[in-house]
């Protein structure tokens, strides 16, 4: 549902108010104390996920890369379509035990947990050039463990791309010195 003008045509929307307006808050999930970021609102309008897509796609373009890499599970639905728009190739990063072939693992520890990630070792050529999007950096454990999985398998992390940053769980100050220089690109801050 985009907004309309009387005459039909669609208003501009600031990205970042049509992405958070189709972000949903659920409280005590997936264990209480925690607030969920559920995005599914947002894949569901075709405008917004077009503009989302569209946002991390000129990220894609701008940081030159050769590769765009998802993070299981929603760094997948948003990744997957950046990597077709940008011209570029797809490569999951997933939990431990879900790839074939021969993977490079890197564990982690999560905000309310701890975790595993794997990615093939032959995903990348040496050097080339990668684009790590997730959908919500929180405390930044899982985007520190995807830099140095990506790095460990012969890549360079040209940037990290996020659709929601909770600043207030300082995870871009976790990220600084892992991505050495690389750019964190939130496209929405709460």
């Amino acid at each position: 549902m985009s907004a309309t003008e009387t005459t039909g045509q669609p208003v501009p929307v600031d990205l970042g108010t049509l992405l958070t307006s189709r972000i949903r808050d659920v409280p005590d999930y997936p264990r209480a104390g925690v607030v969920f970021k559920d995005i599914t609102p947002l894949l569901a309008d075709a405008a917004a996920m077009t503009a989302l897509v569209e946002a991390l796609a000129a990220l894609a373009v701008r940081h030159q890369v050769d590769k765009v890499v998802g993070l299981e599970a929603r760094g997948f639905i948003l990744a997957a379509p950046v990597a077709v728009r940008a011209d570029v190739g797809f490569v999951p990063v997933r939990k431990a035990g879900k790839l074939p072939g021969e993977c490079l693992s890197q564990a982690y520890a999560l905000e309310y947990g701890t975790a595993e990630i794997e990615v093939q070792r032959d995903a990348f050529l040496p050097g080339e050039r990668v684009l790590v999007i997730d959908d919500v950096l929180a405390t930044g454990g899982t985007a520190e463990a995807s830099v140095e999985l990506v790095r460990r398998a012969g890549a360079e992390v040209a940037a990290l791309a996020v659709l929601m940053e909770l600043a207030f769980l300082q995870g871009r100050t976790r990220l600084e010195t892992v991505l050495a220089g690389a750019p964190l690109e939130a496209l929405v801050t709460v």
